[in-house]
């Protein structure tokens, strides 16, 4: 089904090619915001699996896009921020958002090596975690080998 907005812009619902809805899929897996507005809800039952599993965006805090843009136009003067509660992660995974039980540091190497360091290790202390350089948290090994990252050797 495809219907067009206010605007004239096509709206409609995306599907892969195995018939797995996309937004259904964003918003389960804590990439997506449920905006009853426009959805009347329909993705709110999988943002809320998200939420309770604390994945994606729900992994840390986060202002919702449609605060921040009615902050941006002047229509608020302090910013809503939604706060995930800290606690340990049932699921994986935690994309890089540093939290107290997101310990692991995911360091670039010179020569472009993606390495992580485990809090008990030689150079733990003196690694830092440069976002910027796509450097990263990781809540556990299995997380940063998923990603593509090898263990320290010290």
């Amino acid at each position: 089904m495809s219907i067009g907005d206010r605007y004239g812009r096509f709206v409609g619902n995306c599907r892969r090619a195995d018939g797995t809805n996309i937004a259904e899929w964003l918003a389960r897996n804590g990439h997506a915001l449920d905006w009853p507005r426009y959805s009347n809800g329909v993705y709110a039952s999988h943002q809320d699996a998200a939420k309770a599993k604390r994945i994606g965006i729900w992994s840390g805090s986060f202002q919702p896009p449609w605060d921040w843009r009615a902050q941006q136009r002047g229509e608020t003067a302090e910013p809503t921020i939604v706060h995930v509660p800290e606690e340990p992660a049932t699921t994986m995974p935690r994309y890089g958002l540093v939290s107290s039980s997101c310990r692991i540091k995911g360091n670039i190497a010179a020569d472009g090596d993606r390495i992580y360091h485990m809090p008990d290790q030689k150079f733990y202390a003196k690694t830092k975690v440069t976002a910027s350089k796509g450097e990263r948290w990781f809540c556990s090994e299995v997380e940063a080998q998923q990603a593509g990252w090898r263990p320290a050797r010290q």
